[in-house]
């Protein structure tokens, strides 16, 4: 997988001490909000390639990441080579194999979306059965209803009525991946090679994970219709709230709709509007 060059300053990786890997190359500079390495390295005398990922900006917490994926039984979780919990804090994970959805979907845009949607949630399935101590997820504004400013603004006042007055009580809790989108799921032959990501994880809200995993970011190409949001549905093996599903994918576009151009504006009102009118059927 290409990675871009350097693209901003970062920490000086090989200021780091090491415990288990040497490096021999940075490949890469990944786009993301920690510095990112994309490495060649060894590996207790064996040589791989990584990602190298160092806490950088406000809010990143590798320490959960680190302790989630020192609990985590699944085969699909990245391969932990490396870690630190003294600052500054790093995280080194083998290279996975696999590619992102978007990228099969470029290379064969007649790829059955809906296959891979579905066992996408039959794996997010998995990650809510599992039982791991683990603290609560970090409190985040997309949990929260946005301000009648904002709504206003954005001509979303109708959509914020909604979500003031539907909004669940006491909902299921139960272990979550958090960030488990299409840019953090590698697939290969069909499957699920490789979940990237767990800083978000933890004991959260299962309904707003499954809404999370399958919202239409910009850009996206895929997750435009509710058909596709529907066989996603059909691949989740736990019992759920509907309603709540869909209370909370209104609730996340509202955040998204101002992130895009005015193409995506549209599709993100439409999803809206059928979002509600799935919430009461």
């Amino acid at each position: 997988m290409l990675h871009p060059e350097k693209w901003r300053e970062t920490i000086d990786v090989n200021s780091l001490r090491f415990n288990h890997i040497e490096i021999i190359e940075i490949l890469g500079y990944p786009h993301a909000g920690n510095d990112v390495f994309h490495a060649r390295i060894l590996y207790r005398g064996t040589e791989s390639t990584a990602f190298i990922k160092i806490e950088r900006q406000t809010g990143a917490d590798i320490m959960n990441e680190i302790n989630i994926l020192l609990k985590l039984p699944f085969v699909f979780c990245p391969k932990l080579l490396d870690y630190s919990l003294e600052e500054p804090r790093y995280i080194v994970t083998e290279e996975a194999a696999g590619e992102r959805l978007s990228k099969i979907l470029t290379d064969k845009p007649e790829t059955d979306v809906k296959k891979y949607l579905s066992k996408q949630a039959s794996v997010l399935s998995e990650f809510h059965n599992a039982k791991i101590a683990c603290e609560p997820v970090k409190d985040r504004k997309f949990f929260h209803i946005p301000s009648l400013e904002y709504c206003d603004e954005y001509g979303l006042t109708d959509a914020r009525i909604f979500l003031v007055e539907n909004k669940p009580g006491n909902p299921e809790l139960c272990f979550v991946h958090g960030d488990f989108h299409y840019a953090n799921i590698l697939w290969s032959e069909s499957n699920i090679s490789c979940v990237l990501d767990y800083e978000l994880s933890g004991i959260g809200i299962r309904e707003f994970d499954m809404a999370w995993s399958v919202f239409l970011r910009p850009g996206q190409k895929f997750l435009k219709t509710m058909d596709e949001v529907n066989a996603f549905i059909a691949g989740y093996k736990n019992p759920f709230s509907k309603a709540s599903f869909y209370y909370y994918l209104t609730l996340i576009a509202v955040y998204f709709y101002p992130l895009g151009e005015d193409d995506y504006k549209v599709e993100v009102k439409r999803l809206i509007g059928e979002a509600i009118d799935l919430f009461y059927a």
